[in-house]
């Protein structure tokens, strides 16, 4: 998702100081510890930048007077979109108030329908995008990495352990990995009605 919103000018301190104090541990937890739910975030990155902050490479790129600063904000996710959208709205409405605050046109986080809206307005859709694990969440990356450690762990005495060590120390990692070794498969469908509606467009574009 890459969403960039406008921001009056005058109050581009404001949305950096309410960053700032984000990055406090204590208002952090209070704030946004809801975000620590949602397992189906990679990664989030907000940046504030300045009407004047925009690079200007000279030469034949005209200059330009903007009369807003805008907030990007990008993440990656899994799942559909209507379930990421809606779960930042349901985990912490208190804290994105406060990211998108003063933001020009933002509705408060809930009710979701409009700051759904506003957000599909904002947005700068992506046309491409590279998975190599198109199968995995973020909580199947964890749980790889788990395996992985314990597999490492497992063979670093291979050579001088005994058997009966061996198995012990096998068996207690199998013990321990048990919720991290799974099949992956393919998202389900979070809403039937979202997925009425997409199955509804590609007939309709069928037929044209």
């Amino acid at each position: 998702m890459n969403l960039m919103t406008p921001i009056k000018k005058y109050y581009v301190w404001l949305n950096r100081l309410i960053f700032w104090i984000g990055g406090l541990s204590l208002f952090q937890k209070k704030a946004f510890g809801g975000l620590g739910t949602l397992s189906l975030i990679h990664y989030a990155r907000w940046v504030v930048v300045g009407r004047k902050q925009f690079p200007w490479l000279g030469g034949d790129q005209p200059k330009e007077n903007l009369n807003y600063a805008y907030m990007f904000f990008f993440s990656n996710f899994n799942g559909s979109w209507t379930q990421y959208v809606d779960s930042f709205s349901m985990a912490i409405p208190g804290g994105l108030n406060l990211l998108w605050y003063k933001s020009v046109g933002k509705p408060g986080a809930v009710p979701e329908t409009p700051f759904n809206s506003y957000v599909i307005k904002n947005q700068i859709w992506t046309e491409h995008y590279y998975n190599a694990y198109p199968l995995a969440s973020s909580n199947d990356v964890k749980s790889a990495q788990r395996v992985k450690a314990q597999l490492l762990a497992l063979s670093e005495n291979i050579d001088t352990i005994s058997e009966s060590d061996f198995l012990k120390n096998y068996n207690n990692a199998l013990f321990n990995l048990q919720a991290d070794i799974s099949q992956m498969e393919a998202t389900p469908v979070v809403s039937l009605a979202n997925e009425a509606i997409a199955k509804r467009s590609r007939l309709e574009k069928n037929v044209e």
